[in-house]
């Protein structure tokens, strides 16, 4: 499987599918088991592995504090990182930007 710079979208659903991420985010991952969840689907590639990889980080410097996210991320390369990013931007969502 070819690295790609933006990110590989069938390596990204694989990822996704492996990791059952679809449990707390919905099988669309636009319908989280809770709503305080974010819904991933159609969300920014950019926004998405920057939030990935501050899961990473844990609770230090510019990182984020959940333990599932931070247990789920930790095995992740930085491509595994891009390529979720990618699968989950290329998925039809319900978020809406404001003109």
């Amino acid at each position: 499987m070819p690295v790609q710079a933006a990110g590989n979208v069938a390596n990204g659903k694989a990822l996704a599918d492996k990791y059952n991420c679809f449990t707390c985010h919905g099988k669309d991952y636009n319908t989280p088991l809770d709503p305080s969840y974010p819904k991933l689907a159609g969300q920014h590639r950019d926004y998405l592995e920057h939030a990935l990889t501050a899961y990473q980080r844990g609770n230090g410097a510019y990182g984020r504090n959940n333990a599932i996210m931070t247990g789920q991320v930790k095995p992740l390369s930085k491509q595994d990182i891009k390529d979720l990013a990618a699968y989950l931007h290329s998925l039809p969502g319900a978020l809406v930007v404001h003109r």
